[in-house]
């Protein structure tokens, strides 16, 4: 899994730049900086985050993965998510739909939630593999204790440009508070170049953000306005971050949920194992998902001005999370319908 092993990102294919952010010019607060946020989260919703000094973190994570991952399938299902919108625990290849046919994903993860995480030695939720439990407070609890840090930053930093009141943001997604956040740690095989097999289906982030490594291409994302897909390239020691519907829902749809799908790393990068470690930031699952029109005129006047897109999902955060979970399983599926009901903000949900 070295970086150095792995052939380069290829030069022919579509790909679309994205704004490189210093988060240690967040962390200082620069004005220009912020700007460059904002102006990333909200026209398409993802950019690179540099210095954010998750990076020995994230290596501790990639290791974690590789052992885990390697344990036979059987132990693994030990620990497997279920079918019924949990998402904490493991999710094997293939039990996931990738699109409105029914067709399989390619993936396999462990999901090891934020709750487990910080209660550990006593549990939240569930347990986990012996690889996972025995790294907990080395290498899992560091690296959300860091992911949350650097997304707590970034939410505070909008919660400003929104005009909110102080704190609003932060005060949906208390850490003490059980959440969906969590850490995930991702392996799709390696395919042969002509196999164009996806390995995670046109979709929108469940939650608020995203904070991702990883050192293949495969990542691809669908711009505004445009009809076909475009990889992201992958560069060293830089996170990709983007925006998830919870806070698109919260901002009145000024921050991004931008579509993303991942698909096999393009050129020869296709013959080796992609692998993903990704920390979500979610609101606490009693949170209500809904615009906060009556907390800021930026907001109010966005929601305004887009009468045809609903902002009241009469939904919390864990209901929302666990509908969108529970109906992307292959076991649940009747039909191009159960697709559909797992579908969030998406303004295609016919893109696959």
């Amino acid at each position: 899994m070295t970086t150095a092993s792995h052939p380069p990102f290829p030069n022919d294919v579509p790909t679309h730049p994205l704004l490189i952010i210093d988060y240690t010019l967040l962390r200082a607060r620069n004005p220009q900086e912020i700007d460059r946020l904002w102006e990333a989260a909200t026209k398409l919703g993802f950019w690179y985050l540099k210095n954010h000094g998750a990076e020995m973190e994230a290596e501790g994570m990639f290791k974690l993965g590789a052992e885990t991952m390697a344990l036979p399938l059987e132990e693994k299902l030990k620990y497997d998510q279920g079918s019924d919108g949990n998402s904490a625990g493991y999710k094997a290849a293939g039990s996931n739909a990738v699109d409105a046919s029914g067709e399989k994903d390619t993936v396999e993860f462990m999901n090891i939630a934020k709750d487990d995480a910080l209660a550990w030695p006593d549990c939240a939720h569930r347990r986990y593999p012996a690889p996972v439990e025995r790294c907990m407070p080395t290498i899992v609890q560091p690296f959300v204790k860091k992911s949350l840090e650097v997304n707590q930053v970034i939410l505070d930093i909008f919660n400003e440009k929104l005009e909110l009141p102080q704190g609003l943001l932060l005060q949906q997604h208390l850490t003490e508070e059980h959440s969906g956040c969590e850490a995930r740690i991702i392996k799709n095989p390696a395919m042969p170049h002509n196999v164009h097999k996806r390995a995670l289906g046109a979709h929108t982030d469940f939650g608020s953000l995203s904070f991702l490594h990883n050192r293949l291409g495969g990542l691809q994302v669908l711009v505004p306005g445009s009809d076909y897909w475009q990889y992201i390239r992958p560069i060293p020691n830089h996170a990709i971050c983007n925006v998830g519907d919870a806070l698109s829902i919260f901002s009145g749809g000024i921050l991004r949920s931008n579509m993303h799908r991942v698909v096999p790393p393009p050129g020869a990068q296709s013959a080796y194992e992609r692998w993903s470690i990704v920390f979500f930031t979610r609101p606490g699952n009693n949170r209500t998902l809904r615009a906060f029109i009556e907390s800021s005129p930026i907001i109010a006047s966005a929601v305004s001005n887009k009468p045809q897109q609903s902002l009241e999902t009469n939904s919390t955060a864990g209901k929302w999370f666990s509908r969108r979970i529970k109906y992307q399983k292959v076991i649940n599926r009747q039909g191009p319908e159960t697709w559909m009901s797992s579908r969030g903000t998406e303004a295609d949900p016919a893109a696959a």
